[in-house]
């Protein structure tokens, strides 16, 4: 097991209370880890058969929030993000998701690549991509499911003897009747998990559902899933394993409860994903977990609601999917995808446009400038104050970046607050924001009239000459030329102020 820091437990480290709105109670409860003064958190990580897109990053962005937040308020924390590397299926053309293709087995086939290579290549983009929207990855632990197949087997053998499982044609099963809370995340009823809708099960949470749950006539209720599928009689699979029934790979759901199991325990504080893992995914974990440690599995369930465009949630089955790429290729900083998503609280649906994030881009490069402009008055000194603990109440908060974010413009631009005090602010609100706020990028740093490429020097002086004698036309067009070599200028009552453009080095 991923052992804690060795450090004296102690609760009085903490500060402040946090509250966390948890699933499985349907309400916001006060945060009580089971180990005082630490938290273990497990968060659903990508399938990486293809590169994950912005709506995956919002759920990626609320962990490192909440796992920011843990550590900001003094909790010693283990984060855990899985690599699923093998075993999620496509589902057939009717959605049930226990058969159908292995997404890493159909990619690489239809790359020319071997499995092993796919998982390389879309992790390393995974783990480029949240570096860019600046997660916490040096405090994360990422292993991969294909690294805990003997674990996996192991948990099934457990299941196994207990009573929980059937063997059909194509695998092992588990028999969700055997298990009297299934359904429990989410208050699923008995007559939905009967009826094996998938449409019914997931307009609890809100989810657009286009297909139901096609009949399997060997699996005794719609709701049962594999624990352990049988190789294809006659196919060679690039990933296949020797177990107690044959050759085979194991299913979706045994990895998460397995690498939990062996990183972080039997019983964890915090296990977070999509409204979409809810009706499904997360209640079966909660099955084979429980089943097999005849104890409670997760202590908080915290789920974010979908990134939406044009009304339906982002998704590569729906090709309306952009990527962090896609962002930068714009010219903007990969940060204002993180501010756009901070905006919104992460139990709220968020309309994604490239209108908004171009709103996101500039505001945080406001932020940015105006952090830089404190950063210097204060010369580096800060000086504490009530609104400190008013920031970090607002984020303990069960996350509240809205009304923290809000707090933060109002308090930078009080003048009832001193440079040295608002330094304080930034100073407790960048460690769970995650924005630069501390080091603004160069591109924030406000430059003079010398610092200018000397050929530039010119165009400035020129323009501000055009602007004082209101020839704005003129003006317009050396700042425009300005703008084409990378610098943008502002006017302000001590004169122009010049900031290097979003993704510029200056030219």
């Amino acid at each position: 097991m991923w052992p804690f820091p060795k450090k004296k437990s102690d609760a009085s480290t903490t500060s402040g209370t946090l509250f966390f709105s948890n699933t499985l109670s349907g309400k916001k409860e006060a945060f009580i880890p089971i180990k005082p003064g630490f938290a273990t958190m497990y968060s659903c990580g990508p399938t990486v058969y293809s590169r994950a897109h912005i709506g995956n990053m919002r759920a990626y962005v609320f962990a490192d929030l909440v796992a920011r937040t843990l550590r900001s308020s003094g909790y010693h924390l283990r984060h855990v993000i899985n690599i699923t590397d093998v075993g999620h299926l496509t589902g057939d053309s009717k959605g049930d998701p226990s058969i159908g293709e292995d997404k890493m087995e159909k990619s690489a086939h239809e790359q020319g690549l071997r499995a092993s290579d796919i998982a390389n290549r879309y992790t390393d983009l995974f783990i480029e991509d949240i570096k860019l929207l600046n997660l916490d990855t040096a405090h994360i632990l990422f292993p991969r499911a294909t690294e805990y197949i003997n674990e996996q087997i192991k948990m099934v053998q457990e299941l196994e003897k207990k009573g929980y499982t059937y063997r059909t044609h194509d695998g092992i099963y588990y028999d969700t009747s055997k298990f009297a809370d299934y359904g429990k995340l989410g208050g699923l009823s008995d007559a939905e998990l009967k009826a094996g809708d998938a449409a019914s099960l997931e307009e609890r949470i809100n989810v657009a559902a286009h297909h139901r749950i096609a009949e399997n006539k060997e699996k005794r209720n719609p709701a049962d899933f594999a624990l352990w599928k049988f190789s294809p009689p006659g196919a060679r699979r690039q990933q296949e394993w020797s177990s107690p029934w044959g050759l085979g790979f194991p299913g979706w759901h045994i990895e998460c409860s397995a690498m939990i199991r062996a990183l972080l325990g039997t019983e964890i504080d915090i296990h977070t994903g999509g409204i979409d893992h809810i009706a499904i995914h997360h209640n079966n974990e909660i099955a084979q977990s429980e089943g097999v440690f005849e104890h409670p599995f997760v202590r908080y369930w915290m789920h974010v609601a979908f990134l939406n465009i044009g009304g339906e949630k982002v998704s590569k089955s729906l090709k309306n999917d952009f990527y962090v790429s896609d962002v930068t290729e714009r010219g903007m900083h990969p940060l204002a995808l993180r501010y756009f998503f901070l905006q919104a609280h992460y139990r709220s649906p968020l309309s994604f446009s490239w209108d908004a994030i171009a709103a996101s881009n500039e505001a945080l490069h406001r932020l940015w400038k105006l952090s830089a402009a404190i950063h210097l008055s204060a010369k580096g000194v800060s000086v504490s104050t009530p609104a400190e603990n008013k920031m970090l109440m607002l984020l303990q908060d069960d996350v509240g970046t809205p009304q923290a974010l809000a707090y933060l413009w109002e308090v930078l631009r009080d003048d009832e607050f001193t440079a040295k005090e608002k330094l304080g602010v930034l100073k407790v609100a960048e460690p769970i924001l995650g924005l630069s706020l501390m080091n603004p990028p160069e591109q924030a740093r406000q430059l003079t009239l010398k610092e200018l490429p000397e050929d530039l020097q010119s165009v400035a002086a020129a323009r501000e000459k055009a602007r004082l004698s209101r020839d704005f036309e003129k003006a317009d067009t050396l700042r425009e030329k300005l703008a084409t070599r990378g610098y943008r200028v502002e006017d302000s009552p001590e004169g122009p102020i010049f900031t290097m453009l979003p993704n510029s080095a200056g030219k």
